[in-house]
This record gives structure tokens, C-alpha cells and sequence, in this order.
């Protein structure tokens, strides 16, 4: 199981980055925790400041704007 974490306030582009994580993982077959992360300073100690950010596994894949799909779906089979 790969254990990803979004990071944001918790607005709508982290929202819908956690919605495309779940949704790609699920048509992949990758089974997946996902762990939204609100808190500023956990977010900075990934040294992201621009959100949402996406963490697989505790390496950054991404950080600011909503991802691709296809991003994501590669990220998820190479991580």
C-alpha cells in the first residue's frame, strides 16, 4: 500500500488532488492511504510552499496547481 499525503489548507484544488489521487489509484488497482495535511508547518518540513502538494511514500512528486491525471496515474505506478 502506498501511503500518500496532500498537503494544503484544504481548499478546492486540494480537495480535487485528493479526489484525482483516489480515482487514478482506484483505476489502477493501487491500493493507497491517503493522509490530507492541513497543519503550515508540516507542510513547509516537505519544503513546499506553494500547495497542494502531493507526497508518495515521503518523496514529493508534486507541489502547486492541480496535477494531470496521467501525472498521477504515472507517479502511482513508478513510486
Amino acid at each position: 500500500m502506498k501511503n500518500i499525503k496532500v498537503l494544503g489548507p484544504g481548499c478546492k484544488r486540494c480537495v480535487a488532488t485528493a479526489d484525482l489521487v483516489q480515482a487514478q489509484a482506484d483505476r489502477l488497482g493501487v491500493a493507497v492511504s491517503i493522509e490530507k495535511v492541513t497543519d503550515y508547518a508540516a507542510i513547509a518540513g516537505f519544503g513546499i510552499v506553494s500547495t497542494p502538494g502531493v507526497v508518495i511514500d515521503g518523496k514529493v512528486f508534486h507541489a502547486g496547481g492541480l496535477p494531470k491525471a496521467e501525472d498521477v496515474a504515472k507517479w502511482l505506478t513508478q513510486a
